[in-house]
């Protein structure tokens, strides 16, 4: 027997060269582009997940 395996989630958060940061959200397998210029790297995580269960909550 095999296990199911799920498509990856990630949220990851970059850092822009103009000093500002980005996320990039995959989910099931999907790529969102980079999203946001945010002035810290606190502030694009704790959006990049809100996106993330966005997402999970229109399945």
């Amino acid at each position: 027997m095999t296990a199911d395996k799920k498509p990856e989630t990630t949220v990851t958060v970059e850092k822009r060269s103009n000093g500002k940061w980005c996320f990039v959200v995959k989910y099931r397998g999907v790529t969102h582009p980079a999203q946001g210029n945010f002035s810290s790297m606190l502030q694009a995580q704790a959006i990049g997940q809100s996106v993330l269960k966005a997402l999970e909550k229109q399945r």
